[in-house]
């Protein structure tokens, strides 16, 4: 009966753990997560990969970027010395 309360006691700090490595790089390397899901994506997207790996990459692909990183030549209008191409 002890094992199994030591058991669940150290489930529970591992998952505590993770969860907060987890929050800390979503928090602190946000770009670093970005181009492993990216890569992870593209892996996982070329085509002779099976359709539900497919999904799954699609699924997982970020966002455009926004802000200062999405506001790059080609996608605003205010640089002036960028041509479209």
């Amino acid at each position: 009966m002890d094992d199994a309360g030591l058991l669940m006691q150290q489930a529970v700090v591992a998952v505590a753990v993770v969860a907060a490595c987890v929050y800390v790089v979503r928090r602190q390397f946000p770009q670093a997560l970005r181009r492993g899901r990216l890569r992870l994506v593209l892996v996982l997207l070329r085509p002779h990969r099976a359709a539900w790996l497919q999904r799954l990459g699609r699924r997982l692909a970020p966002a455009p970027a926004t802000g200062p990183v999405g506001v790059a030549c080609g996608q605003s209008g205010s640089c002036g010395g960028c041509s479209p191409g």
